[in-house]
């Protein structure tokens, strides 16, 4: 008795680790900038591929420069226990992004015949979730009479008094590009940007800063709390704190177009799961529409965009409205220069 009670007992402990290694297998870890990007993710694309699949989508949060020399330090050291990670367009398309990246291009085959999506949907870089932009935004509130539209009217600080926020995040492209609008350089001839020119301008607007925000979760913050009044921030966001009930606008005459892709670790340890995630997202229209629907931001597949309101694709970045076009960064001249960027910006905010 005692002997097939042992016995028992082992055979059930084996069992056991075999069933929770099998659950263990079905998941997928993906790293997201967390907040109310990622909440929109899990409801309209994480939770519904678990229901229809069983496979869990367990996320981790980082900003995009963690997740670069994260993905770079476990691809060097062959310890890889993430599979998707958030990037954003231009870093996605350095050299330096397909070290750590798993190349798509054979994955990306299958979608060629889906003319629905947006040509560069999926490619060797990764999968393309979204079309966003970084902009002026700003409290309804704070201004009885006109209010401010464009990168020139953020540095009138006697027109619109109130805090400011600008980004943080080794990425300082966008700051110094606002900067140079503002000081009358006419789009068409913003990249190659004039550093000196832009860090002296933006000595003007230094003192009216209220926060120099890293995360997307901080951008928001500071609106809530009253700390500034205007700030350069993700459309996602700004759309977020609306849907919360804020007073808050915004300006795509003040705007530069950006996109995100989730990209795939090389020896993701999850990789096939780590795929149908991605195949579910492009096959998947209606998950496009909830996203965006909430972040106003474009989706990848012409059919979402007609499953979303008036209203959200009204709010969305527009490529055709010669008023409202977000300016296209340079993605080739922001890599090249990357470290110098970086460099210059660091000396500058640190003074």
């Amino acid at each position: 008795m005692a002997w097939s009670f042992q016995k028992l007992i082992a055979t059930t402990a084996a069992c056991l680790a075999v069933l929770g290694h099998s659950a263990a297998a079905e998941q997928i870890v993906v790293a997201t900038t967390g907040g109310a990007y990622e909440k929109a993710l899990r409801e309209a694309w994480f939770d519904p591929f678990t229901a229809q699949t069983g496979i869990e989508v367990v996320t981790v949060a980082a900003t995009n420069a963690e997740m670069r020399a994260k993905a770079a330090a476990m691809v060097k050291t062959g310890n890889v226990s993430w599979d998707l990670y958030l990037q954003g367009e231009i870093q996605a398309a350095s050299e330096q992004h397909l070290l750590y990246a798993e190349n798509l291009s054979e994955f990306c085959k299958g979608f060629s015949t889906h003319t629905d999506l947006d040509p560069d949907a999926c490619n060797a870089t990764g999968v393309r979730l979204l079309s966003n932009s970084t902009l002026l935004a700003f409290r309804s509130d704070a201004f009885a009479g006109a209010t401010p539209r464009t990168w020139a009217d953020v540095w009138d600080v006697q027109k619109f008094p109130g805090g400011r926020s600008f980004p943080d995040f080794n990425d300082p492209w966008r700051v110094m590009a606002a900067a140079l609008l503002a000081d009358g350089v006419s789009p068409e001839e913003l990249f190659p940007l004039d550093i000196d020119r832009a860090l002296t301008k933006l000595e003007q607007i230094r003192p009216a800063v209220a926060l120099w925000w890293k995360t997307g979760d901080q951008s928001m913050q500071g609106f809530r709390n009253g700390e500034y009044v205007i700030a350069q921030i993700w459309l996602t966001r700004a759309k977020a704190l609306k849907s919360e009930g804020l007073p808050i606008a915004w300006s795509h005459a003040a705007s530069f177009l950006v996109g995100d892709r989730i990209a795939l670790i090389k020896n993701a340890p999850h990789r096939e799961n780590a795929l149908k995630l991605a195949e579910y997202w492009l096959n998947t229209p209606a998950a496009q529409a909830k996203v965006c629907e909430a972040l106003s931001c474009k989706p990848p597949s012409g059919a979402a965009i007609k499953l979303m309101s008036p209203q959200a694709r009204a709010d969305m970045p527009s490529t055709t409205d010669p008023q409202n076009t977000p300016v296209t960064p340079d993605a080739k001249w922001i890599n090249a220069n990357a470290a110098v960027l970086l460099e210059r910006w660091n000396a500058w905010i640190q003074q």
